[in-house]
């Protein structure tokens, strides 16, 4: 008979790391390029001339690419110093009350199903191989070689951000006057396309449904900046 036990192998932690990283990074494209291409669209919508338009189109880059990794930074600062503080917490507990510890350990295993003798000789196993990472994973779900860095959240989400606003930027540059709204309005379809892909490629999801919610977010927003740049500018200046 076949064996098709490893047909369908799941993902392993480190897989699982690599979906999420994606994902992070896709999300922050894909803002770069809707709220850059909405800036640009906007300010063109009030003016045809381009120095106006690709200030704009850079200040919003850089603002958003700067207020992306600040934010990544304190929030996972702020998630890195609870783990650290949650790692002291149960450092102490098991110094203080080590086989209390072990019942609870125990306990976990066993309502995860498995059975009261084999839960404990787990635990016990899993105490004496390294204590505290045995009860960080079962409990928290914390590895404590591997926390989450605030330094490299920053730069991922500051680069990815980076990346998505620099395509309206450069569709810009390099339109002529008479191409540039619609120039602007193409490419960003296309990036959104494809961001949409891959988001969708990292949830898991269905890319047909998961690209069209991006499309038609990111063409929303291009639509409401122009109309309100029409509506309050002045074109030709």
């Amino acid at each position: 008979m076949e064996n098709t036990q490893n047909h369908h192998e799941p993902h392993s932690p480190k897989s699982g790391r690599k979906l999420n990283w994606l994902r992070a990074a896709v999300l922050g494209a894909n803002d770069g390029i809707v709220s850059t291409a909405s800036i640009i669209v906007g300010v063109a919508g009030a003016s045809s001339s381009r120095a106006f338009i690709l200030t704009a189109g850079v200040a919003g880059l850089v603002a958003g690419a700067l207020s992306m990794g600040v934010g990544e930074y304190i929030s996972v600062s702020t998630q890195r110093d609870t783990e650290k503080a949650l790692i002291e917490k149960e450092r102490g507990e098991l110094a203080n009350n080590p086989n209390v510890e072990l019942e609870e350990l125990a306990h976990i295993y066993m309502s995860k199903g498995l059975s009261a003798q084999t839960a404990s000789t787990v635990a016990k196993e899993l105490t004496e191989h390294d204590v505290i990472a045995a009860h960080l994973d079962a409990e928290l779900g914390l590895d404590p070689k591997n926390l989450t860095n605030p330094w490299h959240a920053a730069f991922a989400s500051t680069s990815a951000f980076f990346c998505g606003a620099i395509v309206p930027v450069i569709i810009v540059a390099v339109s002529p006057a008479y191409a540039r709204i619609a120039g602007t309005f193409f490419g960003v379809i296309i990036a959104l396309i494809i961001t949409g892909s891959l988001s969708a490629y990292a949830g898991g999801s269905n890319k047909t449904k998961a690209t069209i919610r991006v499309v038609i977010g990111g063409l929303l927003a291009m639509a409401v900046t122009f109309g309100i740049g029409r509506l309050f500018g002045v074109n030709g200046i």
